[in-house]
């Protein structure tokens, strides 16, 4: 059995964005046929692949959970309708619209499906309320930020508000990339406007890079001990150059980070955690098993596939050299713990006949 962080479940249609959509927003949808366009930019490849289907719960099932053995799935949608405005109203009315429509139409379809909960980042306090409405609820296990050029590092002030509450209810938080293709952000790179979707999704890694740096250096796991992290999404190969790295300059200017009572290294490893997809796939594959050694061990990384995209990975692409209780941790055991659910029986890495199809 495994825990899947990351599959993405089909924006609502449209009946379900008016069933659910707060007035004037609901006229506007209705009028307009749809959402405000959001994706003008990059020519991307982030669609699903040609033989794969997330528009169903029925889909999600045959495709995914039934095929690779699946203990729960957590449904991170696909939030761009989200990220990708500067009107928080606008973006708290879809929020709330998107989070009601998995729980009426995906969670009552398979004890399996578990969610994260959309948030108006745009917006602390409205965020806020919208995990006191549903923070409680009991297949809400996370709450969902969006990785990619924001305004505002992840570290600083505005966002405390919502780790707050991300605390008192026990909820840790998701990063997964969004709208990083779009023209209406900042840069789809830290370096700048990237000329094309291959230079946008090599440079994927950087965004968290810079926010891991501000939560840590600004003393946010000092300020809220209890608060975790999971990075999607944005591979995991780079943090233990960036935990060297923090390492060394803090020993010179700790004086610009003066919450900080241990080194950095030692925050990011008790409060994030790293999604496999997109795995490293080092040219020298003994390299591999190295890397998360530097990292901190087996207990950093979480599954995911990130169902249905292109660069899908199954349970597979983990290597059987990793051993027995490193692929039941990475596949099963670290979500279990970060998500606060029981372990439970760990029953097989996968079906027999999805490595065989793997092969």
């Amino acid at each position: 059995m495994l825990i899947d962080c990351d599959v993405h479940n089909h924006p609502p249609s449209l009946d379900q964005w008016l069933e659910f959509l707060d007035e004037p927003y609901r006229s506007e949808v209705a009028r307009w046929k749809g959402l405000r366009h959001t994706h003008s930019g990059l020519r991307g490849e982030g669609g699903s692949r040609l033989d794969a289907d997330a528009r169903t719960p029925q889909s999600v099932k045959e495709q995914l959970l039934d095929v690779y053995g699946h203990r729960y799935a957590i449904l991170t949608g696909t939030y761009g309708f989200a990220a990708a405005t500067n009107d928080p109203e606008y973006a708290a009315a879809v929020c709330r619209a998107y989070n009601d429509t998995v729980i009426k139409y995906w969670l009552p379809q398979d004890e399996r499906f578990v969610m994260g909960l959309a948030v108006p980042m745009q917006d602390p306090l409205l965020a806020v309320q919208e995990i006191e409405r549903l923070g409680d609820h009991p297949r809400v296990v996370c709450v969902l930020f969006w990785g990619a050029s924001n305004r505002i590092p992840y570290g600083q002030r505005y966002f405390w508000p919502i780790y707050e509450a991300c605390v008192r209810k026990g909820l840790p938080i998701h990063v997964h990339p969004s709208t990083t293709t779009a023209v209406l952000n900042h840069s789809t790179t830290p370096a700048g406007m990237a000329t094309t979707y291959l230079e946008m999704h090599t440079c994927l890694p950087q965004y968290y890079m810079a926010n891991t740096v501000s939560l840590i250096f600004e003393g946010v796991f000092e300020l809220f001990p209890a608060l975790k992290f999971a990075l999607v999404e944005g591979g995991f190969g780079w943090a233990p150059h960036l935990m060297w790295r923090m390492d060394k300059e803090f020993k010179g200017l700790r004086q610009q980070a003066p919450r900080l009572k241990r080194l950095p290294s030692a925050y990011l490893r008790d409060h994030i955690k790293f999604g496999t997809q997109p795995i490293e796939e080092p040219q020298k594959a003994a390299h591999l098993p190295q890397l998360i050694d530097m990292l901190g061990g087996d207990e950093m990384l979480m599954f995911a596939t990130d169902f249905p995209h292109w660069d899908f990975d199954p349970p597979s692409v983990l290597p059987k050299s990793l051993g027995e209780s490193s692929l039941r941790r990475i596949l099963h055991d670290n979500a279990a713990e970060f998500f606060r659910w029981p372990k439970g029986a760990f029953e097989r890495t996968c079906r027999p006949e999805a490595l065989a199809a793997q092969a």
